[in-house]
């Protein structure tokens, strides 16, 4: 069976940067299981997955624009420390921001004695990713995984809709 929009597919991956430093597999904890078409994926690799099939093994660079975009500077900003009283913060830890566009997650990269620099970017963006991936098993998604939009194991989906 070949992948495409509304089939479930079980795959191995290793994700690394352009300098071949790995971010994420799935090597080592259990494979990913995704419906195909529901967006789970970056763009590059959904695109580059339809037609596959069980066996199949490729390796892709994908640019930042189909992946998590580019980096903006402006999404970087001071805001003062006061605004995280209470708080005890430091580099690394992540937030929901309001902001005049709505929710944004948030990155704490810098603090200063008045200030917190936080970053709205996703953290991968700007980067050109390498995956490297196996295509394990492939099958038509049920009506309700569709309707759900996303795959269920035998016990489920683990949550209510």
């Amino acid at each position: 069976m070949l992948i495409s929009n509304n089939t479930v597919v079980t795959m191995n991956f290793v994700v690394s940067s352009a300098d071949g430093t790995q971010i994420d597999s799935s090597k080592e904890s259990e494979p990913m299981i995704f419906l195909q078409g529901s967006h789970f994926l970056i763009q590059g690799l959904e695109d580059e997955l339809e037609g596959k099939t069980v066996g199949d093994k490729f390796i892709i660079d994908i640019e930042p624009s189909l992946a998590y975009g580019e980096r903006h500077d402006e999404l970087v900003q001071a805001v003062p420390k006061s605004m995280f009283e209470d708080m005890d913060v430091e580099p690394g830890m992540t937030f929901r921001a309001t902001t005049d566009d709505g929710e944004q997650s948030v990155m704490i990269i810098d603090i200063t004695d008045d200030e917190v620099i936080v970053d709205g970017n996703h953290p991968l963006s700007g980067l050109t990713l390498t995956f490297d991936v196996e295509i394990l098993a492939v099958r038509e998604a049920t009506e309700e995984e569709i309707t759900h939009g996303h795959p269920h194991t035998e016990e489920g989906c683990g949550h209510t809709h």
